[in-house]
């Protein structure tokens, strides 16, 4: 994750996917465990796939495993909250697309996470790497090119 301030912000990121918090997501703490970031960014990511690609990305015969995830958690989220997910490439492989995603609370400018998430596209039954379908390729076009 680069940490280029025009990246790390709003600006920084094509798509904004809206989630919003749950009451379940807090903790005993009181703030949203850091094991829920990850279902907002899984969330995102593949509710945009389907939005972009026009179909159900479940039932392709390539499907993207997620392989690799990281997450900075910046500042603490609490329920309720109205977040966005920003989803930006940092790199597109031959079978593999690397995602740049923040977490933004009530359209504020500054994230209150940053995360990297790696999916590698596998065929559906062999489970051995295939080429990033192109329907994916097409839709990623729609993040420009927001690689850092």
């Amino acid at each position: 994750m680069g940490d280029d301030q025009a990246a790390v912000r709003r600006t920084g990121f094509a798509v904004l996917w809206p989630v919003a918090t749950r009451w379940a997501d807090n903790d005993h703490y009181g703030h949203v465990n850091n094991v829920v970031y990850y279902s907002y960014l899984d969330t995102a990511v593949n509710g945009w796939l389907i939005r972009a690609t026009g179909t159900d990305i479940r039932d392709e015969p390539a499907i993207g495993i997620v392989a690799e995830t990281s997450c900075r958690y910046l500042a603490p989220l609490s329920f309720p909250a109205a977040l966005e997910v920003g989803i930006a490439v940092e790199r597109i492989g031959r079978s593999s697309v690397v995602y740049r995603l923040a977490v933004f609370r009530d359209g504020r400018e500054e994230p209150c996470a940053l995360a990297r998430f790696v999916h590698v596209y596998v065929d559906r039954n062999a489970r051995t790497p295939v080429p990033v379908p192109d329907a994916v390729r097409t839709a990623l076009a729609e993040l420009g090119d927001s690689r850092i």
